[in-house]
């Protein structure tokens, strides 16, 4: 079984030509002059050189199994054998974890993700809401070895967040975090409510892949109105002083991008000119996709009631995603950003 899926997933010898030939562009003279084009072989590279570092521990896992199993042959008593079954259950869950990766074959899946956070109807209820989610995400991404970069921030008027736009760099953070877009719902005991009644909040989760080639999307200067404003972000005193912030509103579709995490006025256009693309782009893809399969997995419409997945707090703790059925009662750990387990169960559905 091993040697299968490892001739139908990798090819050692062809990831280690790939490699070689990667590294061969990187030492042709005037390669690093470049720097889009240099940035793209070194990504390449790193994907590559993870590939077969996932593959030689795979190999190397199901030779220490090999080796227990001649131990346990020989009678070589419980000690041994109880070390096999662990190895082999250990064997098992990173089989499973390969196979997983195996479906992010999508267009962007190995591309950084941007993701928007919205607060639902419910003012600081829902904002605090959208708050722990980011926080939620920032948990995930740590866990994932994933960066990630805050774009654009809107307070809540006395606690948590009514939006915040943030990018996650990282391999197939894409891929993974596609899974999350949709409505969050949240059922607790308000801390903000005197009463101590129990409320119900919504936050809505979009997610687009941070786009780094040509693509055929025209973006025309007349369809665009730029405003710029003052950062309410961190940055220093420079930020608050000058309207370095840009919002961008792209006419015909009233898509909306903003940006204020960089400290100068046109690289924040730079980077909500990045974010409109994408958008776009998704947007293409989607509306050509939805006659066939869309490359963003089910589509559900962004609205209250269409929720994809329930956070309850009380009277008891569960989180239940509505697309796969998988739930847990572990709250905190989920909160704390354990949630691969619910993108594993949406990738193997939807596939």
């Amino acid at each position: 079984m091993i040697y299968s899926l490892s001739r139908s997933v990798f090819d050692p010898e062809k990831i280690k030509s790939q490699i070689a030939e990667k590294k061969s562009e990187q030492e042709v003279d005037g390669f690093w002059e470049d720097q889009k084009k240099a940035q793209e072989v070194s990504k390449k590279l790193k994907s590559l050189e993870n590939k077969l570092s996932m593959y030689d521990k795979l190999m190397k896992a199901y030779a220490d199994c090999e080796a227990l199993v001649e131990f346990v042959e020989l009678d070589a008593g419980d000690e041994f054998y109880s070390e096999l079954i662990t190895s082999v259950k250990a064997l098992q869950s990173e089989i499973e974890r390969v196979k997983l990766q195996t479906l992010l074959k999508g267009k962007y899946d190995a591309n950084n993700a941007i993701i928007t956070l919205h607060a639902g109807a419910g003012g600081t209820e829902a904002q605090d809401w959208a708050n722990m989610l980011f926080r939620m995400y920032q948990m995930y991404a740590e866990k994932m070895d994933y960066k990630i970069t805050i774009l654009d921030t809107i307070e809540g008027d006395e606690a948590g967040l009514k939006g915040v736009t943030f990018m996650v760099s990282g391999e197939n953070a894409y891929g993974f975090l596609r899974a999350e877009k949709g409505v969050h719902r949240l059922v607790r005991i308000s801390p903000f409510d005197s009463n101590a009644r129990r409320q119900t909040s919504f936050a809505s989760c979009e997610v687009m892949p941070e786009i780094d080639e040509m693509t055929e999307v025209e973006i025309k200067p007349e369809d665009l109105r730029v405003d710029t404003y003052r950062s309410s972000g961190a940055g220093g005193q420079h930020v608050n002083k000058t309207e370095s912030a840009i919002r961008i509103t792209h006419i015909p579709t009233g898509i909306v991008v903003a940006c204020q995490n960089e400290r100068s006025q046109i690289q924040n256009r730079e980077v909500a000119m990045k974010m409109l693309e994408s958008k776009l782009v998704e947007l293409k893809e989607s509306q050509e996709m939805e006659k066939l399969a869309s490359i963003r997995g089910e589509i559900k419409k962004i609205e209250w009631g269409s929720q994809i997945r329930s956070y309850v707090f009380h009277p008891y703790s569960m989180v239940k995603d509505h697309r796969t059925n998988y739930e847990t009662s572990d709250v905190t750990g989920v909160m704390n950003g354990n949630i691969q387990i619910f993108i594993d169960e949406y990738l193997k559905k939807s596939q």
